[in-house]
């Protein structure tokens, strides 16, 4: 399906015209429209791939799809919401929703000990389009629900006024359009190899390659769904990786690590005669099956059947090895013949590759016969159900190749066993797998929060969750015998839907092992023990029992903490305590996408060092939508966000908080006026004696928001103790002063400076990126900060390298106001 239908608002009495596309050989001309599940009648509608509606009733209103088919199969298009609004009612109310910001330390609490603050947020829900709306087939970009109007308010802390903008009043304007991309790593599974100039496509197109370290950017085309990307290695060391990339509809860019399979070394076969490939003995176990090439089975492109040498290289992807599934291609889904994208088990795949001894010419094969050894098939449910596919590069979709049967085989000497027993012809370069279509499926509920205390309003949104789908054996919760399938959804507002294999007859017949990572970094998991919590789990007794949460250090600490697995216990219908999430039965996906947040679920979140962040302007840097165009945002560019840090080195007996707060510096507009501000506790350098770090954002200088002038932001560096400023680097020093004006520097216990518009580098101990994610932004400059380098990364503190500005601290006698303190009590005195 390369163009899917559109979500639309209309008025009562107007007109809506939806569109899909599908594409295929041969190319499909019949297109069936459906409302509600429910099939449109042809006649009625006068559809073919476009269907109009006129004159619109309120009953109208609902999900809208398409199926295209040919004798080929079917195909059909994610639904698009309908909803049609009553004469006179507003699709975007005036009045902005509740959003909730924290704000400083020093500010007081409110009447219910609360330190938040509501500055309203307007959702970015369609409006209703004009009578004279276009067909709706193009790339418009509609009316959206955003800010009309802010409002700036003072809020008394700590003896001053902290500035704060609120949304006042909503209103419908065009639609943003961030750019949604995908970056990442691709390298080796067996020892982390980058692919160095790697070829990427986008289905048949070609549309970039990889970096030196294996790095890309992949910039997803509008409309996409299912965002399929094939990466090929141009010296053929590795196998070809079909990846279905999730990825971020609000906009922005998700980070994921691709691994690519190595191509085993090929053995010389006799092409002449018959022979026989073992399927999966590297792991020291039985092979699952054997890949049997009768006489004269190797043919050139021409059809002329080769008898020389042949050089045969088949690649086996063991589901019974654990540290496979991150390589294996795809997402393990065909369409059957509704048209429906649904899951497949795998019990293995395997890449060919024939070619002649002596020219290297590739090699096709005829008839071949595929055996898997059906002692290898667990489930005996599955004997009957176990087919040979073949994976569609373009779409990423599992076709099927034939149907395995049961036959007597000998192996030798050894006692006589069932095979399944299928054939294919090898006719062109494609991944093959055994697989059984597997309709016992639930979704998990998944969500992420920024630190341990799991406020609602604290989500992250745009957090990779990966499930992939184990197969434990009896007895044995932690002991999976295989891996079945693997799944990745992105975050939204309101958390993930993941799907995942479950049973309702035996809670631990599938078990399931979840992760989440943000910008490459993994998040953690709550804990299972030493006594599993469920209020901190997020799932109440009895069902988590039944799930059997671990976490994966609950039985050795060493082990880390950023994954748990789960029993995929479907749940009872006639059980009211397991009907509230966070395993959903197939059919109920819209319950589980719109579960409130006190519904049972799954949690991860973010382990930071001590930090704070405020913007006088609010910004959800996961919601890019989010963004409003105000002299004072701290990001003045959506669609490019410019990362600044400077690392401070402190000598004393303890961590401390290190603030930077950010005004105006040299433009008209916002001189003197409060930006940010950012707080962040120094990490402890494990080499160095009474001496830690801290990486500390500051506004970045430059265009603001109406690009038409500089700003060079003012800044000051306050460590939050008694500490007084001991050095500051020469080469930075030596900058500023030939970029005046020169900001004073006159109280030893802070830094001042008008923030350089260069990107300075470790040299100067400033750290800068820029990137289509504010996130990753961050995340890539406090890497290098902390490694003290350009273009290096760690997570273990370097003090003393790379720094721009030292402070010396020490414990204050008691009774004694630091510098900060007075800032805070008495700002003009200080």
């Amino acid at each position: 399906m390369v163009l899917h239908p559109k979500a639309k608002v209309r008025v009562a009495g107007q007109e809506v015209t939806f569109c899909c596309k599908a594409s295929g050989t041969p190319v499909p001309k019949k297109y069936y429209w459906y409302h509600n599940g429910t099939m449109l009648e042809r006649k009625a509608h006068r559809y073919g791939s476009r269907l109009t509606l006129r004159g619109l009733a309120p009953e109208q209103a609902g999900t809208y799809h398409c199926k295209a088919s040919t004798e080929a199969g079917a195909i059909k298009s994610a639904p698009a919401q309908l909803t049609v609004l009553a004469r006179g009612q507003q699709s975007c109310k005036p009045e902005p929703e509740p959003s909730l910001v924290e704000l400083p330390s020093e500010c007081p609490q409110d009447a219910t000990g609360s330190r938040y603050y509501n500055v309203g947020r307007c959702p970015p829900a369609p409006c209703a389009g004009g009578p004279a709306d276009q067909s709706g087939c193009g790339a418009d970009a509609g009316r959206c629900c955003g800010v009309r109007r802010m409002e700036m308010r003072e809020i008394p802390c700590a003896g001053s006024l902290l500035p704060i903008k609120v949304v006042a009043e909503c209103g419908c304007g065009p639609c943003a359009q961030p750019r949604v991309l995908v970056q990442g790593r691709v390298t080796a599974a067996d020892t982390g190899e980058p692919l160095r100039f790697g070829q990427i496509f986008l289905g048949g197109r070609k549309v970039g390659f990889t970096g030196y370290k294996g790095s890309f950017t992949i910039e997803v085309p509008p409309d996409t769904q299912r965002l399929v990307a094939r990466f090929v290695d141009r010296q053929q060391r590795f196998v070809d990786a079909v990846k279905v990339l999730p990825f971020n509809r609000r906009g922005g860019a998700v980070y994921q690590e691709v691994k690519m399979l190595r191509k085993k070394e090929p053995v010389d076969l006799d092409g002449s005669r018959s022979n026989a490939i073992p399927l999966g003995e590297a792991t020291g176990r039985e092979p699952i099956g054997e890949l049997v090439l009768p006489t004269g089975a190797f043919l050139r492109p021409s059809g002329e059947v080769f008898k020389g040498t042949v050089k045969a290289s088949v690649t086996f992807l063991d589901p019974r090895d654990m540290a496979t599934a991150g390589a294996a291609s795809s997402d393990l889904s065909f369409t059957n013949s509704e048209g429906e994208i649904v899951p497949l088990r795998t019990y293995g795949m395997f890449a060919v590759d024939f070619r002649e001894g002596e020219s290297g010419a590739a090699l096709q094969t005829g008839p071949v016969e595929v055996r898997m050894d059906a002692g290898q098939v667990w489930m005996p449910e599955h004997l009957q159900k176990m087919k040979l596919w073949s994976l569609n590069p373009e779409t990423g979709l599992w076709e099927e190749e034939g149907v395995l049967r049961p036959a007597r085989g000998n192996r030798g000497k050894r006692e006589e066993r069932t095979f399944l027993v299928g054939n294919l012809e090898i006719r062109e370069r494609r991944l093959f797998n055994l697989d059984v279509p597997e309709d016992r499926r639930c979704f998990v509920k998944v969500r992420a929060y920024s630190n341990e205390k799991f406020n609602p309003y604290e989500q992250l949104e745009g957090v990779v969750i990966s499930l992939i789908n184990l197969e434990p054996q009896p007895g044995y919760p932690a002991n999976p015998r295989a891996w079945g399938r693997f799944d990745s959804v992105v975050t939204g507002p309101n958390g993930a839907c993941l799907p995942a294999f479950c049973d309702s007859q035996r809670p631990d017949a599938y078990s399931a092992y979840v992760t989440a990572t943000l910008g490459g970094e993994e998040l953690e998991a709550v804990a299972s023990s030493p006594k599993l919590n469920p209020n901190a789990v997020g799932v109440s007794q009895p069902y988590l029992g039944k799930l059997g949460y671990r976490r994966l250090d609950h039985d050795d600490p060493n082990l880390k903490k950023t994954a748990f697995q789960i029993n995929v216990a479907k749940p009872d219908p006639n059980n009211v305590d397991e009907t509230n999430g966070p395993i959903y039965p197939y059919r109920s996906l819209e319950e589980c996408e719109e579960a409130p947040v006190s519904a049972n679920h799954l949690r991860f979140y973010r382990v930071e060092v001590d930090k704070y962040e405020y913007n006088v302007v609010p910004f959800k840097e996961s919601d890019l939508t989010s963004w409003t165009g105000d002299y004072l945002s701290w990001w003045p560019n959506p669609q490019e966000f410019r990362a600044c840090f400077i690392k401070v080195q402190i000598e004393g007996p303890q961590e401390y908080m290190v603030r930077s707060r950010n005004v105006g510096g040299s433009h008209p507009r916002t001189r003197g006026q409060l930006y940010g501000l950012r707080d962040t506790r120094s990490v402890r350098d494990t080499l160095l004696e009474n001496t830690s770090g801290a990486c500390v954002e500051f506004k970045c200088s430059g265009m603001l928001f109406d690009q038409s002038l500089v700003d060079r932001t003012l800044v000051s560096i306050i460590p939050q103790g008694s500490c007084r400023r001991t050095a500051v680097n020469s080469l930075l020093q030596e900058y500023l002063n030939r970029h005046p004006p020169v900001a004073e520097n006159n109280h030893t216990a802070a830094f001042t400076m008008l923030a350089p518009v260069d990107p300075l580098g470790h040299n100067y101990g400033i750290y800068t990126v820029t990137d289509q994610n504010p996130r990753l932004a961050k995340e890539i400059a406090i890497g290098r900060c902390f490694d003290g380098t350009s273009d290096g990364f760690s997570r273990e503190m370097k003090a003393d390298t790379g720094t721009a500005v030292t402070f010396t601290c020490q414990e204050r006698p008691a009774g004694r106001e630091s510098f900060f303190q007075r800032l805070l009590t008495a700002p003009a005195e200080a």
